[in-house]
């Protein structure tokens, strides 16, 4: 694959259609994590995107703002979400879809959050000025801004706030990522361009589009089985991860859709099923490579 190739698939596609899904065979990884899965209580669950903000308001945690400089001339506001422990907590980088920095992914992060890391979730959009921040953005716009980011400083910035976040008196100096459709992507970029970082978890994204000779921290990749164009690139994923001695782990889940953890309703149950199976399988990456 080309790194062309690789970039186009990490924009999630284009506008309106950036997370729509297709079909292909299933693959013989769906089902592994049928054994987690039945353990998860649904109340352990992110919610899904029309519960977010109802589940965000009612959270007992603390989350708030801050602003992060991260260059010379560019600062990133951040959803910072503490959890309730007696002891320092590992850092988990929460990286939104080509949406944007939606309720549904502060969600996420305060779901993280409930399970004991220290989660920051960066608005990567920040610089773009977009009206509505931050419950209400209009998609558009923001897949259409996530398009004029360049990989480069998305990179930097993230190694600032991870920075920042392992700075922190409740923090670990330990830190984990984990993104979803472009934020996926993303996260992968990360473990290729962070020496720095301990694990990657990548919900339905593509591979670095440089490579993966760079990769240090080891990757678990979540995919739903009807996510054709993403899952396309696995193979040859899991085969350079091999050749380079790097560690690659992932699941397909059968009949579930890209996006799946966001839209739990959809693909009649499979996604629901999918979401049940990925997050404990999440949390586990985490907390073997980051410690509890």
């Amino acid at each position: 694959m080309t790194a062309r190739a690789t970039i186009a698939l990490a924009l999630c596609g284009a506008l309106s259609g950036a997370c729509a899904t297709s079909q292909q065979p299933e693959s013989e990884h769906a089902g592994h994590s049928a054994a987690v899965a039945a353990a998860a209580p649904v109340n352990s669950l992110p919610a899904d995107e029309a519960g977010a903000l109802a589940r965000l308001t009612a959270s007992p945690r603390h989350g708030e703002w801050v602003t992060i400089r991260t260059g010379a001339q560019d600062s990133i506001r951040a959803w910072v979400v503490y959890p309730e422990r007696k002891t320092k907590a590992p850092v988990v980088l929460v990286v939104h879809e080509i949406f944007g920095l939606t309720p549904w992914i502060r969600n996420v992060a305060d779901q993280l959050a409930a399970e004991g890391f220290l989660a920051v979730a960066p608005d990567l959009l920040t610089m773009k000025n977009l009206p509505g921040f931050p419950d209400s953005v209009d998609r558009q716009a923001a897949a259409a801004a996530i398009r004029t980011l360049q990989s480069v400083d998305v990179q930097r910035q993230l190694s600032a706030i991870a920075d920042y976040a392992t700075s922190l008196p409740s923090a670990t100096k330990r830190y984990g990522i984990v993104g979803f459709c472009w934020g996926g992507s993303v996260s992968f970029q990360h473990a290729a361009s962070s020496p720095r970082l301990v694990a990657s978890v990548v919900y339905y994204g593509g591979p670095p589009a440089g490579g993966v000779a760079t990769v240090v921290a080891p990757v678990l990749g979540l995919y739903g089985g009807s996510d054709a164009r993403i899952n396309a690139t696995i193979p040859s994923t899991d085969s350079a991860m091999k050749a380079a001695g790097k560690t690659y782990a992932y699941h397909i889940y059968e009949g579930a859709g890209h996006g799946f953890l966001r839209q739990q309703s959809g693909m009649t149950g499979a996604n629901a099923t999918a979401t049940a199976a990925a997050w404990p399988e999440t949390l586990a990456w985490f907390r073997k490579h980051l410690g509890k």
